[in-house]
């Protein structure tokens, strides 16, 4: 699976997805990862779909795709 950043970087975080797996860069360099099996949709998405996210409060939600992710 290719590598792909995210393009929202101004919201302070990074998402990442390598090798079906979900990576989630805080600001403070705190990393959290997901395995894409918990999230077939997103797994499955498009790179057009897995850019649209937006993080609010603690949560990162992927609008097209109706995916809501608890961060901390």
């Amino acid at each position: 699976m290719a590598v792909f950043t995210s393009r929202k970087q101004q919201q302070n975080l990074k998402i990442t997805f390598e090798n079906d797996m979900l990576f989630v860069e805080m600001p403070d360099g705190k990393q959290q990862v997901f395995p894409l099996a918990f999230f077939p949709a997103l797994r499955d998405a498009s790179e057009e779909d897995r850019a649209d996210w937006t993080h609010a409060g603690n949560g990162i939600r992927w609008n097209k795709l109706g995916i809501n992710l608890a961060i901390s």
